[in-house]
């Protein structure tokens, strides 16, 4: 057994502990979580200055778009981000691709995540994450924003399910976006998550135009369906934001994860908690806060979303719009921007709000007793501040 202390343990599930210490077996199961007093002699063979706090939970990732790092411009928006990939994309064999995603998981693990929220378009990451280095829920993404295209799309997202079961790796089908499926198809979705008690991630509100589409049916999407030779002709706007037009037609799934949220307004929410009550609680909303600034040059209004009671995870994106996967870097970059927001409010969203999302909260998420968890330790904080900056680091303990 390790018996581990530093100088504050945050378990998450209960406050913090001042000289804490946690006891691991060999299996990195928590043994005991142990608050000290002065007449308790001392029980720990390893201190360690700093913070310890559960392993991450990076709730959104597209590991297999790992090779795309250094390659996509900074700052030019969502529009041009999107065509840029798929410009770049095909210049890119298998192998360099599967290699690129092995090194962004060791990266991962070296930044102390221990789950993940993973988006997947192909197979190409099965393999890699059947090897249990790190747990998993993958996301099979379908596209289809004309209904023609809504069976179809539908049905590859059940093989590349069936695919991901041979490997033994667990899955939901989910769609991209509000404005990447059509009615049809979130019909489809939302009876398969009906059946199968599943849980969805989309990328919400991303950019401006998202919600111009919906509105009035107008902005930089519609034109680019047009330079894809997407007939838009059947598409009528239905004169409210995208939030409010797809989330009514996901009410069977089992928790919803809407990530990015840029341009999701106060309006947004208040439309939430009135209208469909019922999701509400099951609902979570991501933040990728360097992805934000990589591509749009812009964050959400993330203060709204606390002060609102909303339920918060943390992502990374993509290494195709980020520098790093490292969940302490998005919740440094969270602090910079909103220095009111504590400490101990952005550990939750890093660890037991995206345990509970991904439904593994059982196991991770908290230090407490029978869990594994994961122990990292935040280093170079200011303890009598409770402070992030830059300098911050973490190591993984665990």
């Amino acid at each position: 057994m390790r018996k581990i202390s530093a100088d504050y343990i945050f378990p998450v599930s209960s406050p913090p502990i001042k000289n804490g210490i946690v006891i691991v077996d060999s299996d990195k199961k928590i043994i005991d979580v142990i608050n000290p007093t002065s007449n308790l002699q001392p029980l720990t063979s390893e201190f360690h200055e700093g913070i310890i706090v559960p392993g991450f939970i990076n709730t959104h990732c597209h590991l297999e778009l790992s090779y795309l790092k250094d390659k996509m411009p900074r700052g030019k928006g969502l529009d041009e981000f999107v065509s840029e990939v798929e410009n770049v994309r095909r210049n890119f064999s298998e192998e360099e691709i599967l290699d690129a995603l092995v090194k962004a998981e060791d990266e991962m693990i070296k930044n102390g995540i221990v789950a993940v929220g993973d988006i997947s378009n192909s197979n190409f990451s099965f393999k890699q994450k059947a090897k249990g280095k790190l747990k998993y829920h993958t996301f099979i993404e379908v596209l289809g924003f004309h209904p023609d295209r809504a069976e179809k799309a539908f049905e590859k997202g059940k093989q590349l399910q069936v695919r991901s079961s041979e490997f033994g790796v667990r899955s939901s089908i989910t769609p991209h976006s509000p404005y990447a499926a059509s009615e049809k198809l979130l019909q489809l979705i939302n009876e398969e998550a009906g059946n199968s008690n599943g849980i969805l991630s989309f990328h919400n509100q991303e950019s401006e135009e998202e919600n111009l589409l919906f509105q009035n049916k107008s902005g930089k999407i519609l034109k680019r369906f047009e330079k894809w030779g997407i007939d838009a002709s059947f598409f009528q706007p239905a004169k409210i934001n995208s939030l409010q037009f797809i989330l009514p037609k996901l009410n069977k799934a089992k928790t919803i994860l809407l990530v990015h949220n840029t341009y999701t307004s106060s309006q947004d929410i208040s439309w939430l908690k009135s209208n469909i009550q019922h999701l509400t609680s099951n609902i979570y909303f991501c933040l990728c806060p360097n992805a934000n600034l990589y591509i749009e040059n812009r964050l959400p209004d993330i203060s709204m979303f606390m002060n609102e009671g909303m339920k918060m995870t943390i992502g990374t994106d993509s290494l195709a719009s980020n520098d790093s996967l490292s969940v302490l870097d998005e919740i440094k970059t969270i602090a910079k921007h909103f220095p009111k927001i504590p400490f101990e409010t952005l550990i939750t969203w890093a660890t037991k709000n995206g345990a509970e999302f991904l439904g593994f909260e059982k196991e991770l998420g908290t230090i407490e007793k029978g869990k594994k968890p994961g122990l990292n330790l935040i280093q170079g904080i200011d303890l009598a501040k409770m402070k992030l900056s830059d300098e911050v680091k973490v190591k993984k303990l665990v």
